[in-house]
């Protein structure tokens, strides 16, 4: 991107939407229509588009992205979608955060990893701006205001949902490996442990790593020489990659599973295909689910993008979609974005709406989190995705 900071216009002629999967989304799913005559309606998107993390943050915009090229109208109004890069930094969230919410803004998708937006959802929760992270997984995040919701699952929710998988897989002895100065690692890995444990699973031994490792060798050993049957790596794929690795070299073959970081393990040089082999996450989205629905959005997505998507590409679409029609219900009901307690109602219909997104039918019951199912994934032999089990919200 030459501009780090730059603002898109997506701004479309009289009536058309984008012909695709989104636009029924919205239109369907929102039970709303563009007309002629419209006029503007501004929302914001901040992540990390630049610096460590902002791969993530480039995934969810190009979702982002394609919503509102598909859906480019929110009733009457023409979206203007104003995109900020926070470089990964709370402070520069914030910051960003306020030049929105100053700009006037009708809400906020953001941010996209957890620290920095928690430090938005403080900021947000006296204005009662609807902000709709897509990625950020920590607990913390929906506990500042009831404006923040979020369109993935919780780090607890992955924790314990591996677990009750090791218990159905019927292992008896486990140990993680985790990094230990990453609160994403730390709070799946404690979940984990707190769901095995209530499960009858013991969990052998824990070993932290530092950011920036990339010999695992250590703890590998410590762990296989428990005698585990699985290994949980609650980390992103880059690191875990490297620890599939090697724990093969040293001749562990059993099962290691991991969380929804693990997503794109299996492209590059990551971990081999037949390194995989035996290896499971939890993923609300992967690009080889048979669903319609799911290869509607791959299908536009690689036309737009000439990639496929991944799973933050996939819930940066579903975040867009969430405040879209929270929106749009708003307007069904007759407030007028220039109203002062605009932002209060579509905070409102946002908490009592359900849409179908690509990762899956998301409402909310009382809170920020979203009541949503969440897919097991294995590896086939050649290294692709396959969906091995859904598991229900419930």
């Amino acid at each position: 991107m030459a501009d780090a900071m730059s603002r898109r216009n997506f701004v479309r002629l009289g009536g058309v939407a984008a012909a695709g999967m989104g636009a029924v989304s919205l239109l369907a799913g929102c039970g709303n229509s563009p007309n002629a005559g419209s006029t503007t309606i501004k929302l914001g998107m901040l992540g990390p588009f630049t610096g460590d993390v902002a791969q993530y943050g480039t995934a969810c915009r190009n979702g982002v992205e394609l919503y509102f090229e598909q859906n480019p109208k929110i009733g009457d109004y023409t979206v203007d979608l104003d995109e900020q890069d926070e470089k990964g930094d709370a402070t520069e969230a914030v910051n960003v955060y306020n030049k929105m919410a100053e700009d006037g803004v009708a809400g906020i998708i953001g941010d996209v990893t957890s620290t920095p937006t928690i430090a938005v959802a403080q900021a947000s929760a006296n204005d009662n701006l609807p902000c709709v992270t897509p990625s950020a997984t920590a607990a913390d995040v929906i506990a500042y205001g009831s404006n923040t919701f979020r369109a993935c699952v919780t780090d607890p929710f992955q924790g314990k949902v591996m677990a009750d998988f090791a218990s159905q897989q019927g292992w008896g002895t486990v140990g993680t490996i985790f990094n230990s100065g990453d609160d994403y690692s730390t709070g799946v890995n404690q979940a984990f442990c707190d769901e095995a444990s209530a499960r009858g699973i013991t969990v052998a031994t824990q070993q932290g790593y530092s950011a920036g490792d990339v010999d695992f060798n250590g703890q590998l050993t410590t762990i296989i020489s428990a005698k585990v049957d699985a290994i949980f790596c609650p980390n992103y794929y880059s690191d875990d990659g490297k620890i599939i690795t090697q724990a093969r070299q040293q001749g562990y073959a059993g099962p290691i599973f991991g969380v929804d970081g693990w997503d794109g393990i299996a492209s590059g040089n990551y971990a081999s295909a037949d390194d995989l082999q035996g290896c499971y996450y939890c993923c609300s989205f992967v690009a080889t689910n048979s669903d319609a629905k799911v290869q509607q959005f791959v299908s536009d997505y690689k036309a737009k993008f000439g990639d496929g998507p991944t799973n933050f590409c996939a819930l940066g679409y579903d975040a867009a979609m969430v405040l879209a029609c929270g929106i749009a219900s708003a307007l069904d009901a007759g407030a007028k974005p220039s109203d002062k307690d605009f932002p209060d109602k579509v905070v409102s219909t946002i908490a009592s709406n359900e849409v179908e997104g690509v990762t899956g039918t998301i409402s909310y019951k009382g809170t920020g989190d979203p009541d949503k199912s969440t897919l097991i994934v294995s590896f086939a032999t050649d290294g692709s995705t396959n969906v091995y089990s859904t598991i229900s919200a419930d």
